[in-house]
C-alpha cells in the first residue's frame, strides 16, 4: 500500500508544472498575442501539445517512482532530486514567461536551460536506474522540438 501512495505522490510531483503552467497557457483563441504570432510550419495543432504533455509528466513521474522506492541513500539520489525540482520549476515559469508575459526571447533562454537540466536529470538518474534515465529521454526530445518552436517564434517575430 505505501508503494501505491508513493507512486501517487510521483505522479502529482510530476503533473505540478503542468497543472501550474496551464494558468498561462491559452486555450485556443483566448489569446491574441500568441495566436497573431508567425509560427513554424512543423507546429502541431494544440491537441497535440496537451498529449505530449500528459504522456511525458507520466513518463517523468513513473521515472522519478522508480529513483525515490530504490533504497539505496546517496548524495546521487539528492541530485536527481534537485535537478527534478529545478526542471519542475524551469517548465512552469518558462510557461510564465513565454506565455503570461509574452517574452519568446526570456522563454527560449529558459527552454535551452530546461533542456540542459534534463539532460543532467537524464545522467544522474542513469547513475539509479537505467530506466528511470531512459524514460527522460522522450522529455528531452520533446524540449529540443520545444525549444526549435520557440526559437522559430523569435526569429520569425
Amino acid at each position: 500500500m505505501k508503494k501505491i501512495w508513493l507512486f501517487i505522490l510521483t505522479m502529482v510531483i510530476s503533473f505540478a508544472p503542468g497543472l501550474i503552467g496551464i494558468i498561462f497557457t491559452p486555450m485556443g483563441h483566448q489569446d491574441a498575442w500568441f495566436n497573431d504570432l508567425l509560427q513554424s510550419g512543423l507546429t502541431p495543432p494544440p491537441m497535440v501539445f496537451s498529449i505530449a504533455w500528459t504522456v511525458l509528466y507520466a513518463l517523468l513521474g513513473i521515472a522519478l517512482f522508480m529513483i525515490v522506492k530504490r533504497p539505496i541513500a546517496s548524495q546521487r539520489k539528492t541530485k536527481s532530486y534537485l535537478l527534478f525540482a529545478a526542471q519542475m520549476a524551469l517548465n512552469v515559469l518558462w510557461s510564465y514567461v513565454f506565455f503570461g508575459l509574452h517574452m519568446a526571447t526570456a522563454g527560449l533562454f529558459i527552454v535551452v536551460l530546461l533542456l540542459f537540466i534534463a539532460m543532467w536529470l537524464e545522467r544522474a538518474f542513469r547513475c539509479i536506474s537505467t530506466t528511470a534515465s531512459i524514460l527522460t529521454w522522450p522529455y528531452i526530445l520533446w524540449l529540443m522540438f520545444a525549444a526549435y518552436l520557440n526559437m522559430m517564434i523569435v526569429y520569425m517575430n
